[in-house]
């Protein structure tokens, strides 16, 4: 009789669980994607301060893990994804995770960063051999997770777990998991990992690199992205590390859960819509515009950024062009928080010029979707962007992104073209402050001039196809084949 493919995704974050950005979107939407494709999908993730811990069922039994040179113990408890029966582990490890952030706080990253993962890897396995779950791939993302395919091929060696295939995906090369090289001996691995191949880079212990090397097939979060990370721009000094893997590595955009971000049933916003009837469009942002305290104007076109407020997402280079486009009939919301510079600006913009700008400076997940319903227009100038998701939760909203053409912002926005109305959206080709002065001067022209062609792009964004089926079927090819590779022999069930 055949059975399901097994998967045991590991990872730091997962939507709604714990989430800091794209990563725990992914993780919280893919997985359930692909139990309804009848894989056999796991995830085992961190018991952070914050998640219901009571929620999720105590397992009757405690892991013991190895930890260079010294052994860990923790409990484990278990729940299910959101929308799916697709089950989470949760590994709870007080001293570890029961923090008050899940890579750092106000006084910055954990000291003890590289533990923790650690131990997030070696109790994967730990969690295996407790459940009697042989994974036939074992999906790692990003830094926090990439020693798991070291693992398969070093401590696992000899295990049922060495015939494990491993797929490692990168959701943003500009975090690699760097540590002093005398901290090597955290992993249990010995000295003899610590070479040009495996773990030391540039006078560093990085932990990115030895799973770059390590596993079977990698995988990024966009087509564009898998091509600009292989040059030295934007391979933030792996790119010759990736060039020599191109051979395992695909680039497959990420969707985005159709459920959570639907305007059609959406409770947070405060009416409904769809792409044939956008009558509740108009009412969310009305809502919108008193909630912030904004003259409530529904002629104005109304800019949003919802963000982590750093220079990779070109909100420098926005906030040096604000005092110009102030001057303009148009309003502006900022969410997020970030560099204490960028910060400091657009709190000082809301204060001084409220009748236009307004920078809510927290995390806010209500109000995101509330200002996703509402804007006219969301800004992603990015310097990169690896996929972005919230120019897809635009598009399903019908509001209209603007951004700069890199990574997976040029893989699913479609530019304007002023002729026709065709287009989803406006794109810059380069990344400045007279370029982004003038994409949005371009959308602030149409908006009042040509109103039929973003009535046009806001129903043509809504029905964009961005759900996570035909990325999941991707994943479900790349598994079989990184399979094939560990196997020596296809996936027969």
């Amino acid at each position: 009789m055949s059975r399901p493919l097994r998967v045991l995704h590991v990872a730091s974050e997962c939507a709604p669980f714990a989430k800091t950005g794209g990563l725990g979107d992914v993780v919280g939407s893919l997985p359930a994607a692909q139990r309804a494709q009848g894989v056999d999908v796991r995830v085992v993730l961190p018991l952070y301060r914050g998640i219901d811990w009571n929620a999720q069922e105590r397992l009757p039994y405690t892991l013991v893990v190895p930890m260079g040179g010294t052994t860990g113990y923790c409990a484990v408890r278990r729940g299910h994804m959101a929308h799916s029966d697709a089950p989470i582990y949760f590994l709870e490890h007080h001293r570890y995770y029961d923090r008050g952030g899940i890579y750092g706080d106000s006084r910055g990253e954990f000291g003890d960063n590289l533990e923790r993962f650690a131990f997030l890897c070696r109790a994967a396995f730990a969690l295996c051999r407790a459940e009697q779950f042989v994974p036939d791939i074992l999906h790692a993302h990003d830094w926090q997770a990439a020693l798991v395919p070291v693992y398969a091929n070093t401590i696992e060696w000899g295990t049922e777990y060495h015939g494990c295939a491993t797929v490692l995906t990168v959701h943003n090369l500009g975090y690699q998991g760097l540590f002093s090289p005398s901290s090597l001996p955290v992993t249990g691995l010995g000295r003899e990992h610590l070479n040009d191949q495996e773990f030391e880079h540039f006078g560093a212990l990085n932990l990115l690199k030895a799973g770059l090397h390590h596993a079977d097939r990698i995988s990024t979060v966009s087509p564009t992205y898998a091509r600009e990370m292989q040059r030295p721009e934007h391979g933030a000094g792996l790119d010759g590390v990736i060039r020599a893997r191109q051979g395992k590595l695909l680039g497959v955009l990420n969707g985005v859960d159709t459920v959570v971000w639907n305007p059609s049933t959406d409770p947070r916003i405060a009416a409904r819509y769809d792409r044939d009837d956008l009558r509740g469009k108009a009412i969310c942002k009305e809502a919108l515009q008193r909630e912030l305290g904004l003259p409530v104007r529904p002629e104005v076109p109304l800019y949003a950024v919802v963000s982590r407020l750093t220079e990779q997402k070109g909100l420098d280079v926005l906030l040096s062009i604000l005092p110009t486009l102030l001057e303009w009939d148009l309003q502006l919301v900022v969410l997020g928080t970030g560099d204490p510079a960028l910060e400091r600006g657009f709190e000082i913009a809301s204060r001084q010029r409220g009748d236009k700008v307004r920078a809510v400076l927290r995390f806010d997940d209500g109000m995101a979707h509330r200002i996703e319903a509402g804007a006219d227009f969301f800004l992603m100038p990015s310097r990169y962007e690896p996929c972005g998701m919230n120019q897809m939760y635009s598009m399903r909203y019908g509001t209209i992104p603007i951004v700069h053409a890199t990574g997976g912002l040029a893989d699913t926005v479609w530019n304007y073209d002023e002729r026709t109305g065709d287009g989803t959206g406006f794109v810059m080709e380069h990344l400045g402050p007279r370029a982004l002065h003038d994409v949005l001067g371009w959308a602030q022209w149409a908006y009042f001039h040509r109103p039929e062609h973003i009535d046009r792009m806001r129903r043509r964004g809504m029905e964009q196809p961005f759900g996570w089926d035909r990325s999941a079927a991707m994943y479900l090819r790349l598994y079989h084949e990184a399979y094939q590779s560990r196997r020596g022999h296809p996936f027969f069930g």
